[in-house]
């Protein structure tokens, strides 16, 4: 379930403010961080986006 374009445009990355991206897939819905020190995915629960750092996916 795609996240609305009106949500997508408030939410910032928690642990550097930067913009997130919809990255969602049919297997795991996620917002990446834009920040490029920072590409942390968070993941998208029942269509909720879980914004907690210990949450993140860090990046490979």
């Amino acid at each position: 379930m795609p996240l609305e374009a009106g949500l997508l445009e408030i939410l910032a990355c928690p642990a550097c403010h930067a913009p997130l991206r919809d990255e969602t897939s049919a297997d795991e819905p996620e917002l990446i961080c834009t920040g490029k020190d920072c590409g942390l995915a968070y993941p998208v629960r029942d269509g909720i986006p879980v914004l907690l750092v210990d949450e993140a996916r860090r990046p490979a």
